[in-house]
């Protein structure tokens, strides 16, 4: 598809400095993009290959002077790149129907039959409602009474237990687990009896669930993924865990029971809770910590017991000091009980 740098300028609102009847047809990084391409610079670093690239035009936050490739400036270059890569990939779906391989019960319910797809060997149980413009790929199993609302792409192999409810444009990608029993034993002796996990898993509008993903049901309550929230790959989210609006969880993440987290939190990859904790709106969490105790909000934190990331990063430099400074101290020990001796 070729259009003309000034629709691109008018897709992402951003100014043009140079020939807004350019035309691009790709987008490509900077160092090999070539006329024809439109690229963008989000890091600085980048800002070095602005008059050695071959591109066509370049998205960037701010004008520079002297360049002789039309420059798109945006205040954020990063989202603009999206936001056309977008565009340039979006595909219109073509709805293939039901396909007859599927298992579907009777009683399920569509808002509208005709434009769902559901390829062979979905199988579908009970009482289940199905909202407008839903995918489902091969291998998936609906439990009974579940949700799914408008817009929703479920991938293949995922499994959506009993009275899951999912609201609208919600992504879920292969082998993904929602709704299986959280981890619940009573101490019976030296045995362990299982305690029945009776409540769902809610999922809000505009969430994406990445692969391989297990999302618990909650003991008594809901599992609750608030709207707007991302989860990576490999993410295991413990039962009746609430996760607040547009919060992004990355790769290896582990919430354990009841922990509560507030609205735009990141927990970077590997991070673990422990359970019952709250976690506050706008918290930033490094990889690999460990957060044990409750978070209040606006907190950037890092290490395992987790602390303020600016005292992690001094404790950082100073671990990597410690075998010189064992050595010093040892000498001193040494020198000093040398010293004791002879008086």
């Amino acid at each position: 598809m070729e259009v003309t740098v000034k629709f691109i300028a008018d897709l992402i609102d951003a100014e043009i400095f140079g020939d807004e009847n350019a035309k691009v047809s790709n987008i490509a990084t900077i160092e090999s993009a070539k006329k024809g391409d439109l690229t963008f610079i989000a890091n600085k670093k980048y800002l070095k290959y602005i008059n050695s690239t071959g591109a066509t035009a370049v998205i960037l936050e701010k004008y520079i002077e002297g360049s002789n490739v039309t420059q798109l400036v945006t205040p954020n270059p990063y989202l603009a790149y999206a936001k056309i890569l977008t565009f340039f990939t979006k595909r219109e779906v073509k709805h293939c129907g039901i396909n007859s391989g599927a298992v579907i019960a009777e009683n399920t319910k569509f808002k509208n039959r005709d434009n769902v797809t559901i390829y062979p060997f979905v199988f579908i149980d009970e009482n289940v409602s199905i909202g407008e413009n839903v995918i489902i790929y091969p291998n998936v199993f609906i439990g009974r009474d579940s949700v799914l609302g408008d817009n929703c792409i479920i991938y293949s192999n995922v499994s959506i237990y009993h009275n899951t409810k999912i609201g609208n444009n919600v992504t879920i990608h292969s082998g993904t687990v929602v709704g299986s029993d959280g981890f619940g034993y009573a101490k019976d002796g030296d045995k362990y009896f299982k305690i029945p996990q009776i409540g769902n898993v809610v999922i809000e509008d505009d969430v994406e669930i990445g692969a391989g993903c297990t999302i618990d049901r909650g003991a008594l309550n809901s599992t609750i993924i608030k709207k707007g929230t991302k989860i990576d790959n490999l993410v295991q989210i413990a039962h009746n865990v609430e996760i607040g609006e547009n919060s992004a969880i990355v790769a290896q993440v582990g919430i354990s029971g009841s922990s509560k987290l507030g609205k735009n939190v990141v927990l970077a990859g590997q991070v673990g809770v422990a359970g019952h904790l709250k976690i506050g709106n706008n918290v930033m969490v490094g990889a690999q910590s460990g957060i044990g105790k409750s978070v209040p909000d606006n907190k950037i934190l890092s290490g395992s017991p987790a602390i303020e990331h600016s005292k992690w990063l001094k404790w950082a430099i100073t671990y990597k000091d410690l075998p010189d400074l064992i050595k010093r101290v040892r000498k001193l020990e040494k020198l000093l009980g040398d010293k004791n001796d002879k008086n």
